[in-house]
């Protein structure tokens, strides 16, 4: 069953499928492999630090309050009713929910100093997701896509071997995580359903229960003959069909991969490395996650919503947090014990921060002058935090960074040049990224 996470405007996913993104996002294996059509970068040659990005979408805006940058010295009304915790790391403190997180700091890198100036749903999550800020006011609601995503961008510039789509996102995707002018091709393979279920199985990527070995050649073999009938030969007409049998050949290299098949088997994990991700939805989709970037997906996204706690957020953060955030600090674990951590990236946030003052309601509303975005792996130096808000948490006041500056970190990690000019199919420039500087303390 398919949870659909709504924020503050009352607009979900599914609404959003209605606009007209379901035919971009939704399809299924051969419409995803249109995603895995790689076309080359034009950008400068840059030394790459990690191989792949497991992207954790907090949406709604989680606090920065209650994860990782604490004010104790704020007054209650500000800072709210859990206490900061130490971490392993000698100095630096996060929230009392963020207690399995706290117990690796020396592996987490916290920036505490982006800031932005789009502060609903819709502009700050195309601006966190894309690196660019949208063109036009943009409703709160909005599934907008003014610029290609990270995601996407992965896509279009890395790819993945032997056919492996590789962009995922799971369960849903965020609503500004499409390609734009990139093109259908480079749109995520989405992964909605539950790898908690022990019926769990990706739609696409195995043969259907009932389909014996003969029944699919037969009709592999009915669909060899329609490729024999003649198709468009005339160099100047782009012929669709053409197009199709190339990725329908692909889904079917999938489709009878067993190493493409091996990687969606999460039930093939150790019980004990499925209990410790925790048996929940989330839990298992980043032990997914896992599995797909060591097959070499190079972009993940996990979609976690409901941060956007205008009410009762810290009952909210009682119940929420616990299970996810151990699930996070299983993941980095486990990538570390593979060896992986090194070249795999993992990343937490959200599109903005949340007031200072917790309103009458309880909760906070939406603030984009500070937010805490935490880091791991993909070279990043441990133990670390870069920037820092006022005492009471109102605004970024040292080393102040932008969305532009954390996207070109993810991209220069992994070896894409931010400041590279694309172009739309019409001939149209486009800066990458406009503002290309990384978090330089982020990298290598």
């Amino acid at each position: 069953m398919k949870t659909w996470t709504r924020n503050c405007e009352g607009i979900s996913r599914r609404e959003g499928l209605k606009l007209g993104l379901g035919g971009l996002v939704a399809g299924g294996l051969t419409g995803a492999l249109r995603a895995t059509a790689s076309e080359a970068g034009n950008g400068t040659q840059i030394k790459k630090e990690a191989d792949a990005c497991i992207l954790i979408w907090m949406d709604g805006g989680p606090s920065h309050y209650e994860t990782f940058d604490p004010k104790p010295e704020a007054p209650v009304e500000i800072r709210g009713q859990f206490s900061p915790i130490a971490t392993q790391t000698p100095g630096m403190f996060f929230s009392q929910p963020m207690k399995r997180l706290a117990g690796i700091s020396n592996d987490l890198a916290i920036v505490r100093s982006i800031r932005h100036d789009q502060g609903n749903h819709g502009a700050g999550n195309h601006y966190m997701m894309t690196g660019a800020p949208p063109r036009i006011p943009v409703g709160c609601g909005a599934f907008v896509s003014f610029h290609p995503s990270l995601g996407s961008v992965v896509s279009h510039q890395v790819g993945a071997p032997d056919g492996v789509p590789p962009y995922f996102t799971m369960p849903n995707m965020s609503r500004s995580g499409g390609p734009n002018f990139l093109g259908a091709r480079h749109a995520p393979f989405i992964v909605p359903d539950d790898p908690n279920r022990s019926d769990f199985r990706v739609r696409d990527v195995t043969i259907p229960s009932g389909l014996t070995d003969a029944r699919f050649e037969s009709r592999q073999e009915i669909r060899r003959q329609i490729d024999r009938m003649k198709r468009l030969t005339d160099a100047a007409v782009a012929d669709p069909v053409v197009a199709a049998d190339e990725f329908y050949s692909q889904g079917m290299q999938i489709l009878q991969s067993s190493e493409a098949q091996a990687a969606f088997d999460i039930h093939s994990e150790p019980a004990e490395v499925r209990d410790a991700y925790g048996r929940s939805s989330f839990g298992q989709r980043a032990l997914l996650a896992r599995r797909l970037v060591g097959a070499g997906v190079p972009f993940v996204t996990l979609y976690f919503g409901g941060w956007d706690h205008h009410t009762d957020i810290f009952n909210a953060f009682d119940k929420k947090v616990p299970p996810f955030e151990s699930a996070i600090a299983a993941l980095i674990e486990d990538l570390k014990q593979r060896g992986m951590l090194e070249r795999t990236m993992v990343i937490a946030l959200g599109e903005f921060g949340r007031t200072p003052k917790i309103n009458d309601r309880g909760g906070r509303d939406h603030w984009s002058n500070a937010m805490s975005v935490m880091f791991a792996g993909g070279g990043t130096r441990g133990g670390q935090v870069i920037g820092a808000t006022d005492r009471q948490g109102y605004a970024a006041i040292e080393r102040i960074l932008s969305p532009e500056n954390f996207v070109s970190t993810v991209y220069r990690k992994l070896g894409i040049d931010p400041g590279q000019m694309m172009y739309t199919p019409d001939g149209r420039p486009v800066h990458l990224v406009s503002d290309a500087d990384p978090i330089t303390e982020l990298m290598g």
